[in-house]
């Protein structure tokens, strides 16, 4: 097979597993079965037809239109299986064709279905981040031959930091601002990416976050009481740790040693 072919593989098995994303995101946080029924419209609850189920084509054939009852689809849907088979695209790119692909799609499939339900529900499914803790420790060291004791300091400090941050603030406030869903998405996060992830995950999230929630302050005139969900720039600053994170390093030693 043709490098190209194995692109347009990979790129198309991408966007499969978005679609399937997609049944996550809805049905997750409704506590429905992401496996019965089959998908169907959310509005007439028509059974979708597999040649109108194809990921990104069948969204332009039907013009963004159900079939059945012609309500609008969300352009949400399209959109994750567009960005997932870019990702995995990407990720192929980078680690190419073997384990650390797999391992690393994973994870960053599950980052995207964490990041789009906590956007519409402020909510981190434990059903995700549970088992993405022991999986992500797993994947990490037989997949990513990340070394078994960085793998599980970046567990528990993953969780562990976050959860002091909530501890503290909440002291202070006397108000949550942390949820128990961030502190376990961080000790997956560090699970899979290692201890040393977590210098870059929480500069990057930490600063991403504080930006949109600034502009979106100003945009709604909302007060500092205005609520945004972390979890997304945490999932952000993850998959940017996987393309960024040995540049990051790199930069920091060069101005550490000249």
């Amino acid at each position: 097979m043709t490098a190209l072919f194995v692109e347009i593989l990979v790129f198309v098995f991408g966007a499969a597993v978005g679609s399937f994303l997609n049944v996550c995101i809805y049905r997750l946080p409704a506590e429905q079965s992401i496996v019965r029924p089959g998908s169907r419209c959310p509005h007439c609850l028509t059974p979708i037809r597999w040649y109108d189920n194809l990921p990104l084509l069948s969204f332009l054939i039907l013009r963004g239109r159900c079939r059945a009852c012609a309500a609008a689809i969300s352009w949400r849907y399209p959109a994750v299986e567009g960005l997932t088979a870019l990702l995995a695209l990407l990720l192929f790119w980078k680690y190419g064709p073997g384990a650390a692909f797999f391992a690393a799609f994973a994870f960053t499939a599950a980052l995207i279905a964490v990041t789009f339900i906590d956007i519409d529900h402020q909510i981190i499914p434990d059903v995700i981040s549970l088992p993405g803790i022991p999986i992500g420790f797993l994947l990490a060291v037989f997949a990513m031959r990340l070394p078994w004791l960085e793998a599980l300091l970046g567990l528990l400090l993953g969780g562990g930091v976050l959860y002091a941050i909530a501890v503290a603030y909440e002291l202070a406030t006397k108000r949550e601002g942390m949820g128990g869903g961030d502190i376990k998405l961080l000790a997956m996060i560090g699970a899979f990416l290692g201890w040393k992830s977590l210098i870059f995950i929480l500069l990057v999230s930490s600063l991403t976050g504080a930006a949109v929630g600034i502009a979106l302050m100003v945009a709604k005139g909302a007060d500092t009481k205005y609520a945004v969900p972390f979890g997304p720039f945490l999932s952000l600053a993850a998959v940017a740790y996987l393309f960024f994170g040995a540049a990051f390093f790199n930069f920091l030693m060069f101005h550490r040693l000249f």
